[in-house]
């Protein structure tokens, strides 16, 4: 079996900045100029506290105006109109959708993860502790986004979007790169027994994922339980953040370490037009 190759930590992102928006690329997505990938933080927009600033979520409590004024602010960053983006309404499952051309300045419904080969077609999604999945494969220049929290990682949201990206768009797995962004880390993500032994069933190697610490509570490690089901489906090459977004409040929004009272990060990946 040939084994992934992983890249983490400061060096898998590249902090870039426009007209006062930061966001990250992957060092390794960012090598390829047809696509477009970029994590948003919370900083740049006009929302208020506790949604302050750049705060993409409609059903989180903010005003309405100030969350669509984010959403042009990222529109803007990186050149983009509201009707070349796709996103979805997020449930914390395993629905995968192929979106086109026609789903530009769309939700689609219940769904956590998107693809697309469509050049010009984007795709953003939303977060506050779950995990940014994000793959591309450039012999086919397909594309795909996740929403990842424990409960999609339980469902194998990740493999079910590499399976799709196979069967729907003629992806190579082994082709396939793959970037794991900020989320919550296992420095802070404490679950109970329950959801534990689910996580479990999902995965070859436990003893990786889950911390016991006493009685039955475990710190969780999204990023690691991700990347072994990427390496089960046969990605070679992954770059993980190792950002944790409880631990950097300052930088992006939390749901557990602000208690439920908070924003939502946007994460956008595209394939450019030809030109």
């Amino acid at each position: 079996m040939i084994e992934a190759r992983t890249s983490q930590g400061s060096d898998a992102v590249i902090h870039q900045e426009v007209d006062g928006i930061p966001y990250y690329s992957f060092e390794v997505l960012a090598r390829h100029d047809e696509i477009i990938n970029a994590v948003f933080t919370r900083l740049g927009g006009v929302s208020r506290p506790p949604f302050a600033e750049l705060n993409v979520g409609h059903l989180v409590g903010d005003e309405l105006a100030a969350v669509e004024t984010n959403h042009r602010l990222i529109h803007q960053t990186l050149g983009l109109s509201s009707k070349e983006i796709a996103t979805a309404h997020q449930v914390h499952g395993n629905g995968v959708v192929m979106v086109g051309p026609d789903d530009g300045g769309k939700a689609v419904p219940a769904t956590d993860a998107l693809i697309t080969g469509t050049p010009g077609a984007n795709l953003m999604l939303r977060f506050a502790d779950c995990l940014p999945i994000f793959l591309y494969d450039p012999g086919r220049r397909a594309i795909g986004l996740a929403h990842a929290g424990w409960r999609g990682t339980a469902a194998k949201v990740v493999q079910r979007m590499v399976l799709m990206m196979v069967e729907g768009l003629g992806s190579d797995p082994t082709k396939i790169i793959a970037g794991l962004g900020p989320a919550i880390g296992p420095c802070c993500y404490k679950i109970g027994f329950d959801v534990a032994e689910l996580l479990r069933a999902s995965l070859r190697n436990s003893e990786k994922v889950l911390h016991r610490l006493e009685g039955n509570t475990f710190r969780l490690n999204l990023w690691e339980a991700n990347r072994q089901q990427l390496v089960e489906a046969g990605i070679r090459e992954i770059e993980i953040s190792h950002v944790c977004t409880a631990c950097h409040t300052d930088e992006f929004f939390s749901h557990r370490a602000e208690r439920g009272r908070t924003g939502r990060f946007a994460a956008v990946m595209g394939i450019r037009k030809q030109k």
